[in-house]
């Protein structure tokens, strides 16, 4: 069975249980009262009647008296002990209850009896009589009008739970068209991706603000993310065989040359190792950016806490100048300089800009430490051979290299600057990148959250 016709089956039985356990309960509980009032009511008449019976004994013949207070649809008696009707007149509507046998109680007694298809309320109550013998005076009276209405009221409420039923039913299906439209939304949709090839989203209203919006929303999120992961992975696999290929044929040519010219010419031995080498090194580096790349931002581990970026900057250039024998300076008129970000992304943004003025300058780096406004700047300068303005738009680019001989000779790969700008969009950094071919090139990063001076 599917889902819809479950939700249309379960919410119209559930729907229609209630009302019939609702229409039951009143009838039952009206159906009491009723009788209960007929009781009460025949309970009072008979007390009544045996009070005056009982002061009139003697002086008005049985029979007449009996007929003076029979009830209009019921029966008068009076039983003694032995169970022998003393007395007894019936309403001309209610011959038949002649019939009914006498017994004698010896408390007061009511209860509501069945006689010939019919309800009667029965009481009966004990009287000392004449010469001091206790008798019961009997009254039955017909519940036939209590009975009707009783009917009557039976008959509306069946009614009406028939007629409820039909929006009952046509609600519970409007219920589950209402439930399965997302969902069978997303089967199609899903349905369509499958078939297509392309990653599609549900068109969502926007009106509602219920659960089923926020699974939609959900979904396209969800798509959002798997065309993301799709696409970097299509890229990874693109990127890697491209690139892979020059330093994987440089290698396999060495190895070769090794194997046919190596044992006579032993001359070729420490070039090929050295290109190898080279080679495999490069493709590390370029594989673990590569890799970097592949990955989702949620899945870099991000750590957002508050850093002193002068402190951050000087601690990079001392690593960087042990590093690789470089002069790197810091230039910081404020301190501290505070910001709020990742402090192992940041470095690593660093080394990245740093590394890349290394490769493509020869003379002393400056990082500069600044505020500007409520924000932090770091400004990384090199006097470099820059890039030519035509170039500064696909220098983010990956695989993009201004100078491919200097970059085969420096190792470069092409994947540093792509890398930096997915790590500064990753930690909100906003990257600027102002060069002047021939003078040299500066990079700035500009970081939000820097706290007023003299405050945490």
């Amino acid at each position: 069975m599917k889902l819809k016709s479950k939700i249309h089956l379960y919410s119209s039985v559930m729907f229609a249980a209630l009302l019939i356990i609702m229409n039951l309960s009143i009838y039952v509980a009206f159906s009491g009262m009723s009788i209960d009032s007929g009781l009460d009511e025949t309970e009072a008449k008979t007390e009544t009647t045996a009070e005056r019976l009982r002061q009139s004994a003697g002086s008005i013949p049985e029979a007449d008296l009996l007929r003076a207070y029979v009830p209009l649809d019921g029966m008068l008696r009076i039983v003694t002990q032995d169970g022998n009707n003393a007395a007894m007149v019936t309403s001309s509507s209610e011959l038949e209850l002649s019939k009914r046998p006498a017994l004698y109680y010896p408390r007061k007694h009511v209860e509501v009896v069945k006689e010939a298809g019919h309800t009667y309320t029965l009481v009966s109550v004990p009287v000392i009589w004449m010469e001091g013998e206790v008798v019961n005076v009997q009254v039955m009276e017909s519940l036939q009008a209590t009975m009707d209405n009783l009917d009557v009221l039976r008959t509306a409420l069946m009614l009406v739970t028939a007629i409820a039923l039909i929006p009952v039913v046509l609600s519970g299906r409007l219920l589950g068209s209402l439930i399965m439209r997302p969902i069978t939304a997303m089967t199609t949709t899903m349905r369509d991706i499958k078939g297509s090839g392309t990653f599609k989203r549900l068109e969502q209203d926007g009106k509602s603000k219920d659960e089923l919006k926020e699974m939609g929303d959900t979904f396209n999120e969800m798509i959002e993310l798997l065309e993301s992961n799709y696409d970097k992975q299509k890229r990874f696999v693109s990127n890697a065989s491209h690139e892979l290929k020059t330093p994987l044929t440089v290698i396999e040519s060495y190895s070769s040359l090794l194997l046919r010219r190596g044992k006579e010419r032993p001359e070729l031995l420490e070039e090929s190792l050295r290109a190898i080498h080279s080679e495999a090194v490069r493709m590390k580096e370029m594989t673990e950016q590569l890799l970097l790349l592949a990955k989702h931002k949620e899945q870099w581990n991000i750590e957002l806490q508050e850093l002193d970026l002068v402190q951050l900057a000087e601690e990079s250039a001392r690593a960087f100048r042990s590093a690789y024998d470089r002069e790197v300076n810091v230039s910081a008129e404020l301190r501290p300089v505070m910001a709020h970000t990742d402090q192992n992304k940041l470095k690593q943004l660093l080394f990245i800009f740093l590394d890349n003025a290394r490769k493509y300058s020869d003379e002393g780096i400056t990082i500069t430490v600044e505020r500007h406004g409520d924000r932090g700047r770091i400004r990384i300068t090199d006097r470099g051979i820059g890039i030519p303005k035509e170039d500064l738009s696909k220098v983010f680019d990956r695989f993009f290299r201004v100078d491919q001989a200097r970059s085969r000779k420096t190792g470069g790969v092409g994947l540093g600057l792509s890398l930096a700008q997915e790590i500064a969009a990753a930690i909100g950094i906003v990257v600027a990148l102002d060069s002047l071919e021939g003078v040299g090139t500066t990079v700035t990063l500009t970081l939000e959250n820097v706290p007023v001076e003299g405050k945490k």
